[in-house]
């Protein structure tokens, strides 16, 4: 209830979602289109689905992260991190030190919070290996079926060419779906980014208003 009546304090949660909202409707129009039913055959599909998978498991560890930097926003606009927070950890890391204390609990906010962000990011970087498995292994496919003795044969022939181009879609459709999804967690890893920095300036900010106050 609190996220529809005040939309306006949790706009990065929002943006993830309507980002995933719109990428997801692209992929069914897709699917309706008939685009992806190179996908759904035997090989290509079981290595999709992998990629998928962890495609998945980095949305959700973006999403959670992405809720969690955003409920923490609208605690530090409300001046009053609650406890266990990272704001609340930091605020009580640096009470009553000098400059000196403050800049190191800076750094080390900031290296907790890139680390978090840095964990999608390798995610995603894993997507694009994943599919570049899936080019070889069509080509492995594609090249299994070459018998140069038997190319002067009519029947073997067609049997090649067939095994070519089986080979040749696994290569490509998984190549295709790695690629995607690497572009699909990758503009959630910028909203994700773009929040932690906001995070860090917004903590930072308010734990130096405590020590002018």
């Amino acid at each position: 209830m609190e996220l529809i009546s005040k939309p306006h304090r949790y706009l990065l949660f929002l943006r993830f979602i309507l980002v995933n909202m719109v990428a997801t409707a692209l992929v069914a129009a897709a699917y309706i289109q008939g685009w992806m039913d190179g996908i759904f055959v035997p090989i290509t599909m079981e290595i999709s689905l992998g990629i998928f998978a962890v495609f998945l498991f980095g949305l959700c560890t973006c999403g959670a992260r992405v809720w969690r930097t955003s409920v923490e926003l609208n605690d530090i606009r409300g001046g009053a991190p609650r406890d266990g927070t990272r704001a609340a950890k930091y605020l009580n890391t640096v009470y009553g030190g000098g400059p000196e204390s403050r800049s190191l609990g800076a750094s080390a906010l900031r290296l907790k919070l890139s680390n978090g962000v840095a964990v999608v990011r390798q995610v995603a970087n894993g997507l694009v290996f994943l599919g570049l498995i899936g080019t070889v292994i069509g080509f492995i496919i594609a090249l299994s079926g070459v018998d140069p003795k038997a190319a002067t044969e009519v029947d073997s022939v067609a049997n090649m060419v067939a095994t070519l181009i089986s080979g040749m879609s696994v290569a490509l459709y998984t190549t295709l779906v790695g690629a995607v999804l690497y572009v699909w967690l990758t503009i959630n890893h910028r909203i994700l980014t773009s929040g932690s920095v906001n995070l860090i300036g917004a903590i930072i900010e308010l734990g130096e208003a405590r020590e002018r106050a």
